[in-house]
């Protein structure tokens, strides 16, 4: 098989072309130049997709005895990632950028090239797996539940993940990936895992929003429409905000209050308490399976809304263009913009972004 294995520059793909290489494929191996700012260097575990990560790609590949390239996706990433996140935020949602970037760059774009050059799969260092059962090709959570990574996946269909190929699915620990790179001799062995968002590596993402599309005061509401503050910009804000938000006005009952809706056209933020975060429903039209659709228009799931939370049982509903969820037991603090994965058991069987949410506490409750 003719793998193009997609390396970072990390530990983990890496060791997945290693893998690939071993298990007796045609490997050829490929860094994606995401950024032409070309002084970048990574900070600490900050930031991904840099000269220095290139590098030790490079390394990795010579070491493997595999052909290497560099691919400038720079203009597609600006495009469908970067870009993407700041309308997102000037709209009042709050985007991920890494779901964005693996939907748009990592198993589209690179995905396609791939398939236009005769390449049977692309191999990447993801946490995942692949099952068929003969019902069609699925994804499921890795065997180490600390770094699965199906969530970010969520966003692949049926005809893209029968293109891909995550080697270190089934590796019960990172701990074992890194031994085996040390004992690959792989110069990236110990280096720390990025974190954070690639194209805001110091982390600042108010500072970084605010060069990008400016800031303007405006007022900051309670539930009732009352002023209780003022704000230099409501695109620094997100959903279940708590700190940062230098309230003029003291709550009732003196305690702590939480950024419950962000509303741009307004440039208003409204705040409440942490009670108010609960949300009994969420929905949204921009919605992908990742492998078959469900038989049925309504059926049970798991629902998880960020990378690292805890799957919750819901009631799922697929009609009318619109997938809708309903918690048996609230969410905590959703906001517009979000991913809403969709689960059964550890298979992933499609996501959503969430467009409308439904608060599970009245106003004047």
């Amino acid at each position: 098989m003719r793998v193009l294995a997609a390396m970072s520059g990390g530990v983990d793909s890496a060791v997945a072309a290693a893998r690939a290489v071993d298990e007796g494929h045609d490997v050829v191996g490929v860094h994606l130049a995401l950024s032409r700012a070309g002084g970048t260097l990574r900070a600490g575990s900050r930031g991904c997709c840099t000269i220095e990560d290139a590098m030790d790609a490079r390394r990795a590949s010579d070491l493997l005895g595999i052909p290497f390239y560099v691919w400038d996706f720079s203009e597609r990433f600006r495009d469908d990632v970067i870009e993407d996140f700041i309308s997102e935020y000037q709209a009042g949602r709050t985007p991920n950028p890494c779901m964005r970037c693996n939907e748009k760059i990592k198993f589209a774009a690179l995905l396609e090239r791939a398939i236009e050059l005769g390449f049977d799969a692309v191999c990447t260092g993801h946490y995942a797996t692949l099952v068929d059962e003969g019902n069609g090709l699925e994804l499921h959570r890795a065997s180490d539940a600390a770094k699965d990574q199906s969530y970010v996946l969520g966003v692949l269909t049926e005809e893209q993940l029968r293109y891909t190929y995550f080697p270190l699915g089934s590796t019960p620990s990172k701990a074992i990936v890194r031994a085996e790179a040390q004992a690959r001799g792989l110069t990236v062995a110990n280096k720390p895992d990025s974190h954070d968002i690639c194209f805001i590596p110091d982390g600042d993402t108010r500072g970084w929003l605010g060069e990008r599309v400016g800031a303007e005061t405006g007022e900051v509401l309670d539930r009732n429409g009352d002023v209780v503050g003022s704000h230099e910009g409501a695109h620094a804000f997100t959903v279940g905000q708590r700190r940062g938000l230098k309230l003029g006005v003291p709550a009732s009952d003196g305690k702590p209050r939480f950024v419950l809706e962000v509303r741009p056209v307004s440039n208003t933020v409204v705040v409440g308490p942490k009670e108010a975060l609960a949300t009994a429903e969420i929905s949204g039209v921009r919605f992908s399976w990742a492998g078959r659709a469900p038989l049925e228009t309504e059926f049970r799931c798991h629902v998880q809304i960020r990378a690292h939370s805890e799957p919750v049982p819901a009631l799922a509903t697929w009609q009318n263009g619109t997938v809708t969820a309903t918690p048996d037991v609230p969410f905590d603090g959703v906001a517009p913009g979000q991913t809403a994965v969709l689960y059964d058991g550890t298979r992933v069987v499609g996501q959503f972004t969430v467009d409308k949410t439904v608060s599970a506490v009245p106003v004047n409750a």
